[in-house]
């Protein structure tokens, strides 16, 4: 059985996949449809479910494993699924969600020692207990959570994936800049979308949670050092506390983008240029593994909805 991101363009399949999404959404005529996001281990597509009843609605929710009848196909440049026939798996039939969910290159105990070498490499207390006190805090959601819900790293243990390749780009920037702080940039890194386990609903049929939508990971993260502050018995003014908290608050770069303040610290800076630089490799990548050489990938929504060319063997 094809996985998705084997499936040509027209091409009719059959397949087991997991409704990692199912947003109930209204028509123009008035009627009811679901809009799904299937999700094997390749990857996702989004397909549409006209006209759906109650019982529908209810049968096929997020977390769900069906049987998916349809034809691949192209709706303004980007894949989507013409469903033909959609049912329930049944119990004697590959039924289990976490066979069909996506997750990082990585294995756990591996981003878990490497960030843990990293902590000895912060060298300031203040900010080494901080991050110690907050992974430890959330140590089973940060490795296991995504980074996002649909557009960067938003898999299994993305968060912790994308902190490790983050991590990998700040050593190398800091051997070319000495003039860079590197337990800052470290400390910030590590703790720039730890907010995200609070944001998020968790790595299956992934969802904004109520406050991650009304408040964000910016400043759930922030909340969080002050309450380590309060519980580690540090004074939250002192300078360098503050300038940790400014590196988590600027690392979207633009205030349109998110965050309350522009970076205006070297290391603040170099923060959001990884961040970015790792979301927009993951995302590439992401959309390249699916394009044969000497066409175009599939329109990419994080990136102002460019599609991108792979070149033929050169």
């Amino acid at each position: 059985m094809k996985k998705l991101k084997d499936l040509a363009v027209d091409e009719e399949f059959q397949a087991f996949l997991l409704i990692k999404n199912a947003d109930v959404r209204l028509a123009k005529n008035g009627k009811k449809f679901i809009a799904f996001t299937f999700q094997d281990t390749s990857g996702t597509i989004d397909g549409k479910f006209w006209d759906a009843s109650e019982e529908e609605i209810n049968k096929f929710a997020a977390g769900k494993v069906v049987a998916l009848q349809g034809k691949r196909e192209l709706y303004n440049g980007n894949p989507q699924v013409k469903i033909v026939h959609l049912r329930l798996a049944r119990a004697d039939e590959p039924s289990e969600p976490t066979q069909y969910m996506e997750r990082a290159p990585l294995k756990k105990e591996e981003m878990e020692e490497e960030i843990n070498q990293t902590l000895f490499e912060i060298i300031n207390p203040h900010w080494n207990r901080i991050v110690r006190f907050l992974l430890n805090k959330y140590q089973k959601e940060f490795f296991d959570y995504p980074a996002a819900k649909r557009n960067h790293h938003a898999f299994a243990g993305g968060l912790a994936y994308h902190t490790v390749s983050m991590l990998r780009l700040a050593k190398a920037i800091v051997k070319e800049y000495p003039e860079l702080n590197p337990s800052l940039l470290y400390a910030g890194v590590i703790l720039h979308d730890l907010g995200k386990v609070v944001e998020l609903s968790g790595p299956m049929s992934t969802e904004y949670t109520l406050v991650g939508n009304l408040v964000g990971h910016l400043v759930l993260v922030d909340e969080e050092i002050t309450k380590a502050c309060i519980a580690l018995k540090f004074d939250e003014n002192e300078e360098d506390i503050v300038v940790l908290r400014h590196m988590v608050l600027a690392h979207h770069g633009l205030l349109e983008y998110g965050s309350p303040v522009r970076p205006r610290i070297m290391e603040a800076e170099i923060l959001h240029q990884i961040d970015n630089l790792d979301a927009s490799m993951q995302m590439m990548l992401t959309s390249l593994r699916q394009t044969q050489p000497g066409n175009y990938s599939d329109r990419i929504f994080g990136m102002d909805n460019r599609s991108f060319y792979l070149p033929k063997d050169v």
